[in-house]
């Protein structure tokens, strides 16, 4: 039966989302941002360094194209089933020791990867590399969202998605400085032994409390009423005979997902997060060869993806400040059709001026539409299957990972130029436009 969790119905009984309708924004809302950004920052950077890297590994151990594919796809691979056994775990035992639990073991894993003597070592360890990194993948935005008042919710949590330029810019910084330097300083190994350390973040957000949601849900009431009053620093009032409920299902049940109405929910979640991933990481793999079709440089595209990176930070900035005055809804099928319209007119640059330009308004365009999904899509499960259910679309997300680059890979192999490609990486972004119409507007709703 789907509810209110209240064993005993009583007139003091207090849905926690209400008591974040007129929170303020506090000093420890800010140090949970930051902790949880630097995570994000690292997540962002984790997934591109052995992007920035494969042609050092390539060399190393004389690999294939299809071999430095496959190390290139490892950890969005292993990421899949990752996604699904963390969501749930999310569920059980919380938000925060998932993560910690999750960047300590990637931490480890990723260390040790460092030290590979050959092919099949290197590809096992970024399998487990990237089943160990789901922890903070699938928890870190439900995490901050449910820690967030609610006017700032969608602005705060969209400043959060502009991790990963920030992540994509260390990626391409540290393989700069690196990749080129002899000996145990230099080398793949040594960016991917420093990339490891990034797991030490863990201790950082042990320090942060846990989401107050959770805490009521599990029946932990009196840590829940603590959680607010921290967060709030006091300005938040609870009466001592309130009891906190949160809107309840079945305890992280994976196949509630699946059931009545919120089937529709799961289905148009899993489109937009396969779509909207193929159409941005179909194009990101690709672009050093689908730019040397345009008579770059590998120099010349490592600048452009630089430039790209920096063109998404005023992009989840812009799309911050619009989804807390007009919904999520509005603007991200605005910047869904920009970014679009723009993917299309790169597709057909006939000059440098254009391909730079049309790429700067993709890149402003469509990422901060994803800053804009992160948010929305973390908003649309209740508590208890929050987890799961952002489990699962995470999950597409990887699918799309592992599918998009063997897939364009295949079509440039059957002759596609430049111009057809990107072309038809953009019709994912446009099945992404057409089904977000469908999502329910979450802005200003408290969450359940």
């Amino acid at each position: 039966m789907e509810g209110l969790s209240t064993a005993k119905k009583s007139v003091n009984s207090v849905e926690v989302g209400s008591l974040f309708e007129n929170m303020p924004f506090t000093k420890k809302h800010g140090f949970v941002g930051f902790a949880l950004f630097m995570a994000f920052v690292i997540e962002a950077w984790e997934m591109m360094i052995i992007i920035m890297v494969s042609a050092s590994i390539a060399a190393d151990f004389a690999l294939t194209p299809v071999q430095v594919g496959s190390i290139i796809g490892a950890i969005f691979l292993g990421m899949i089933p990752g996604s699904y056994v963390w969501g749930i775990i999310g569920d059980k035992i919380g938000r925060k020791k998932t993560i910690v639990y999750s960047l300590l073991i990637y931490g480890v894993v990723s260390l040790v990867s460092s030290f590979s003597v050959n092919y099949e070592m290197l590809y096992a360890l970024r399998l487990l590399s990237g089943f160990s990194l789901g922890g903070v993948l699938v928890c870190i935005f439900p995490y901050y969202e449910e820690m967030l008042p609610v006017k700032q919710r969608g602005k705060a949590a969209v400043y959060l998605s502009a991790g990963w330029p920030i992540g994509t810019l260390i990626a391409i910084g540290l393989t700069s400085i690196l990749i080129d330097v002899e000996g145990m300083l230099g080398g793949w190994r040594a960016i991917i032994f420093i990339s490891s350390l990034a797991g030490l973040w863990a201790f950082v957000i042990a320090k942060i409390p846990e989401s107050p949601y959770w805490l009521a849900g599990k029946g932990r009431k009196a840590e829940a009423k603590q959680v607010i009053e921290e967060l709030s620093e006091g300005q938040t009032k609870i009466e001592e005979d309130s009891e906190l409920v949160i809107y309840q299902v079945k305890q992280g049940g994976f196949f509630e997902i699946f059931k009545h109405k919120i089937l529709k929910i799961t289905i148009l979640q899993t489109v937009v997060n396969f779509a909207f991933s193929f159409g941005y990481w179909g194009l990101y793999t690709w672009i050093p060869t689908l730019l040397a079709q345009q008579g770059l440089s590998m120099g010349q595209s490592m600048g452009f993806l630089a430039l790209s990176a920096v063109a998404q930070i005023p992009g989840y900035l812009a799309a911050a400040h619009l989804t807390s005055k007009y919904g999520r809804k509005k603007v991200m099928f605005v910047f869904v059709l920009c970014a679009a319209i723009f993917g299309f007119a790169f597709a057909y640059s006939s000059s440098m001026f254009q391909l730079y330009a049309f790429n700067f308004g993709l890149a402003f365009f469509s990422l901060g539409a994803w800053g804009i999904w992160n948010t929305w899509f973390g908003e649309i499960y209740p508590t208890n299957i929050r987890g799961v259910g952002y489990s699962w679309g995470v999950a597409g997300q990887r699918w799309a990972n592992t599918v998009a680059p063997s897939l364009i890979g295949f079509v440039i192999g059957m002759g596609w130029v430049f111009g057809a490609t990107v072309s038809f990486i953009q019709v994912f972004m446009v099945i992404t436009l057409i089904t977000i119409l469908f999502i329910k507007e979450t802005e200003g709703e408290i969450l359940h």
